[in-house]
């Protein structure tokens, strides 16, 4: 039978991983675009309101339905998501639909 292999590697990709900060900005910006026909005119700003981060999302006029989709769904997933990774990063964050 052959040896286990070593595992001394893993703490290192768990390091690595722990080191990895979340690109909240980017990642609204990315799915937004992912969402829109317009996609060069999303923009995305980042505003500190004391304690939170909010993210001010920015598209096209006609592509607002595509981003807050039917009753909402598609903005309180996209919210659900960065607050999700927010909450890795150990801050609070909002998403805004201006």
């Amino acid at each position: 039978p052959q040896p286990a292999p070593e595992t001394a590697g893993d703490d290192d990709l768990e390091d690595d991983f722990e080191e990895l900060e979340p690109d909240l900005k980017g990642l609204v910006e990315y799915v937004a675009r992912a969402l829109v026909d317009k996609a060069e005119a999303v923009k995305v700003d980042e505003v500190q309101d004391g304690n939170t981060t909010v993210y001010e999302l920015e598209v096209d006029e006609e592509d607002i339905g595509k981003v807050i989709g039917r009753q909402g769904r598609v903005v309180r997933g996209l919210r659900a998501l960065v607050k999700a990774a927010a909450t890795r990063k150990g801050t609070r964050v909002d998403l805004d639909v201006v």
